[in-house]
């Protein structure tokens, strides 16, 4: 069940750098796409960097609406992540192409695609220098999910034998979130 984090936690959602799926709407087209460089940046309030190359259709998505969705893939959803991640939406609608479902995001516009472990929705904090020389662009966090069953007491908690959060390596490789543990203070 999809749950809200408080805004100032949202980072705790991406600073164990996952990849992410990037959704944007605009003028009645739609896109997502997968992208392996979205860190956290600020506490409070919340806002992440997101690399969205220049080539990509999602990109004019998002330079046009100004708000976009990051949603965090599981082992689930490995193969669909790599597809939207292998192919232009410039033609098609990765949506029905590949029968993704999703749930309209609830302050700005885009899709928040369905069975994720989480979903950031964010407005571009705009700076063209950065997009233009760097691909880079600040995104402020207006809300923040996560799937409950994969979330306690503030932090990640993914079992064994269910779902888990992905981190791209290279052309299709992904590795697993593990388990936590625990660091304790030396003492002096």
């Amino acid at each position: 069940m999809r749950t809200p984090v408080e805004l100032p936690k949202s980072h705790r959602l991406l600073n164990h750098g996952p990849t992410t799926l990037v959704a944007a709407e605009h003028a009645g087209r739609r896109n997502v796409m997968a992208a392996a460089w979205v860190m956290p940046l600020d506490f409070d309030p919340p806002r992440f960097a997101a690399v969205i190359a220049a080539d990509t259709f999602t990109r004019g998505l998002v330079e046009a609406s100004g708000t976009c969705v990051l949603s965090l893939p599981t082992t689930e959803q490995l193969d669909l992540t790599y597809a939207v991640g292998t192919c232009s939406g410039a033609e098609t609608d990765k949506f029905e192409q590949f029968g993704i479902r999703f749930e309209e995001a609830a302050t700005v516009k885009g899709p928040l695609v369905a069975g994720c472990a989480a979903w950031l929705e964010c407005r571009v904090l705009p700076d063209p220098r950065l997009a233009l020389d760097l691909d880079l662009f600040v995104l402020e966090c207006t809300a923040a999910w996560v799937e409950d069953s994969l979330w306690q007491d503030g932090a990640w908690r993914f079992r064994p034998d269910g779902p888990r959060t992905i981190h791209h390596l290279k052309g299709g490789l992904f590795l697993t979130s593990g388990e936590p543990v625990q660091a304790h203070r030396p003492r002096r």
